[in-house]
């Protein structure tokens, strides 16, 4: 269990700092930075990571039942959605607390999801895990209060003379949504393990490439929706010709680094439930996006996002930060009575 536990606390790193380099991009809109991260990490990433790293590729996706595509499928598009709408509410509330407000979302119901493929576990162990979830709900709502405080404080700045950023309200509604959709995810790495990991390995592959397998229907399918929501950005905002900057080098650069985290962080996240057993979708679920948003908040407060907050913001945040680690600890606790 160790092993698994520690692997998930590491995807959620990753995957907690992922955005960070979008900060550093120069001369790029939203729609530039997002529309050339989602086309390396939904497609160019998996695609050369799948295509190199799996023996026996075309014959697993291939005989792969249609009822497997179509759950992965259906709910990965669903997740695609919600990951999009989560890039958007970031430039409304900032990445630390976009990132507590989205993945809380997602730990809440995305956690549970799991149970409809994988069944219930034993009732101790079920009791557990609920009462971690409720822990980390506390916590959520302690960062969105945290948010709306931040807004106060951020606007009688603006009123003398520091732009604003978007309304607080309605980020954190964006990213709630997002949030719901985003757990598609979840439900789509329980439906397609079992026979994946089952196919990879009689095409003799390792244990962890059956995670490489996995994020291939998730992402490709995921990214189908992001594809044609910024291809339609790109047009309505005119946004095309800032491509042509010189910049963009560094720009693509950071953008690549931001697609391999990202990529990277969820192969890791599906290799880690494996390791953790019967109820590993739920556990490391929760641990891995709770460290992710851990990691995120560290990341916002030191480019400064909450600068201008009040130590009552601050407060609520780091309160609500230590709720969703100690209802991890209580989640993790519950896969060791399992």
């Amino acid at each position: 269990m160790t092993e698994g536990v520690l692997l998930a606390i590491f995807a959620g790193l990753m995957l907690g700092l992922y955005a960070l380099p979008e900060k550093f991009t120069k001369d790029f809109k939203y729609e530039n930075t997002w529309s050339l991260f989602f086309l390396l990490t939904m497609f160019v990433v998996p695609i050369i990571a799948s295509v190199t790293l799996i023996q026996g590729f075309g014959e697993i996706f291939g005989n792969m039942p249609t009822d497997i595509w179509v759950k992965m499928g259906l709910t990965s598009f669903l997740w695609g959605i919600g990951v999009m709408m989560w890039s958007k509410a970031i430039n409304h509330i900032g990445l630390s607390l976009g990132f507590s407000i989205f993945i809380g979302t997602i730990i809440l119901v995305g956690s549970l999801l799991p149970f409809i493929e994988d069944g219930l576990p034993p009732s101790n162990v079920l009791t557990y895990i609920l009462v971690g979830i409720l822990v980390v709900l506390l916590g959520v709502i302690l960062n969105g209060k945290a948010g709306l405080t931040r807004e106060k404080d951020e606007s009688k700045i603006a009123s003398e003379g520091t732009p604003a950023k978007g309304s607080m309200v309605t980020g954190i509604m964006i990213a709630i949504v997002g949030g719901l959709l985003a757990t598609g995810f979840s439900y789509a790495n329980a439906a397609g393990r079992p026979y994946l990991h089952e196919a990879s390995v009689a095409q003799g592959n390792a244990d962890w490439i059956t995670a490489v397998a996995v994020m291939f229907p998730i992402f490709i399918s995921g990214g189908i929706v992001m594809s044609a929501y910024f291809l339609w950005q790109l047009n309505a905002k005119k946004a095309w010709g800032d491509f042509k900057t010189p910049a963009f080098g560094k720009n693509l650069f950071l953008i690549l680094i931001m697609a391999v985290f990202h990529y990277a962080a969820s192969a890791l996240f599906a290799y880690a439930a494996f390791k953790l057993g019967a109820s590993g979708n739920t556990v490391g679920y929760a641990i891995f996006n709770t460290a992710s948003v851990a990691t995120a908040i560290v990341s916002g407060l030191v480019t400064k996002e909450w600068v201008s907050a009040s130590p009552k913001a601050r407060n609520l945040l780091y309160g609500g930060l230590g709720c969703m680690i100690a209802g991890i600890v209580i989640v993790a606790y519950a896969n060791g009575l399992g």
